[in-house]
């Protein structure tokens, strides 16, 4: 089976860069078209910032970057992380054009006819592209991926929403400076400090979950009820989110059966067995100090994609519990979920 040629959107960025990385010797993918701004006719290796842990194939090295237009895209699959300004003007144009966009930008996320998927959480919510198509009379399709923060959380959610029924759930973020982008946050703001503040994050995190732990109808999505509520917090760490959430139930919590949810879960791209999908994609881990940051953000066999929780304890009475977890904010929180997405698209026949 020949690959599909994909094109990556500000692929000099820091997201940018981890899914050129992650693309290197895709047996689906194969990275055809680079694309940036001030870096355009530079060949890709000589216009990046590197990072030093990311890798870049001689062959795309040597690609020449385009601008970010629709009509400089040759290629059957367009990855966007887009900043949010262009991603609101160029991302619907790449569409109209015909192109195929799975996106993790943040402007379309939460428009009706836009499915935000985790491919183990809502795979269903790819029927919304064939209303989208029509209801937009365009032959291309726009697909997201959620907000770094809440695909961890969501995630998390899924089978804990499966077993029980969720009311409130209280999460306070420890948010990496890669999150930021490159050059993140200037080192003399975030070097011996906590910044607990990250525009319109907190607002992500309460909104999205919702849609993507939602039903799909012919209206649209039927948002989930559960309440969440965000503090978002920027720390001194390179990459991965630590999270900590209080949930509330309305049945009576059993700790080993929250455990044993999380640990067994397992969705669909596990079950076709997709490249980037982890085996695990939830860890728990029984060690009282764990997940840490630089211990855990790389664990399970997929690096970075799969969701580490642990302290795992008792809340205020029997209907309410605690916990911590950690998800890699630029691979399950960025690249890694949308290429995933884009492995869950091509086995159900939608990028041919």
């Amino acid at each position: 089976m020949s690959k599909k040629s994909v094109a990556v959107l500000a692929a000099t960025g820091m997201v940018g860069q981890r899914y050129v990385s992650m693309l290197s010797d895709h047996p689906l993918f194969e990275v055809t078209t680079v694309t940036g701004h001030e870096s355009a006719g530079k060949k890709y290796r000589e216009a990046l910032k590197s990072r030093g842990d990311l890798r870049i194939s001689e062959e795309v090295g040597n690609l020449v970057v385009k601008a970010t237009k629709p009509e400089a895209i040759d290629a059957e699959l367009v990855f966007s992380p887009l900043p949010t300004e262009a991603a609101s003007a160029l991302e619907p144009r790449f569409a109209k054009r015909g192109l195929r966009v799975v996106t993790d930008a943040s402007p379309h996320r939460m428009e009706e006819d836009v499915p935000l998927i985790i491919p183990e959480v809502n795979p269903e919510h790819l029927d919304l592209i064939e209303w989208q198509r029509r209801r937009r009379r365009w032959s291309g399709f726009l697909v997201a991926t959620p907000n770094c923060t809440a695909a961890g959380l969501t995630l998390l959610l899924k089978p804990l929403a499966d077993t029980l029924t969720l009311r409130r759930v209280i999460v306070s973020t420890m948010q990496a400076v890669s999150g930021a982008g490159y050059p993140g946050v200037p080192s003399l703001d975030i070097i011996d400090n906590v910044v607990p503040y990250i525009k319109d994050e907190e607002e992500k995190m309460e909104k999205e979950p919702a849609k993507m732990l939602g039903s799909v109808g012919k209206g649209g999505i039927r948002p989930s009820k559960i309440q969440i509520s965000a503090m978002c917090h920027r720390v001194a760490t390179t990459d991965g989110h630590l999270e900590s959430a209080y949930i509330e139930t309305e049945e009576r919590v059993d700790l080993d059966e929250i455990r044993a949810a999380l640990s067994g879960f397992r969705g669909l791209p596990q079950e076709l067995r997709l490249p980037t999908a982890p085996s695990n994609p939830i860890i728990v881990m029984e060690q009282e100090d764990r997940p840490q940051v630089k211990l855990d953000r790389y664990a399970g066999d997929v690096q970075g994609m799969s969701v580490v929780a642990g302290r795992i304890r008792r809340g205020l009475d029997n209907r309410s519990f605690r916990l911590t977890f950690l998800s890699h904010n630029t691979i399950r929180g960025a690249a890694g979920s949308t290429i995933l997405a884009a492995e869950l698209m091509q086995s159900k026949g939608l990028l041919d």
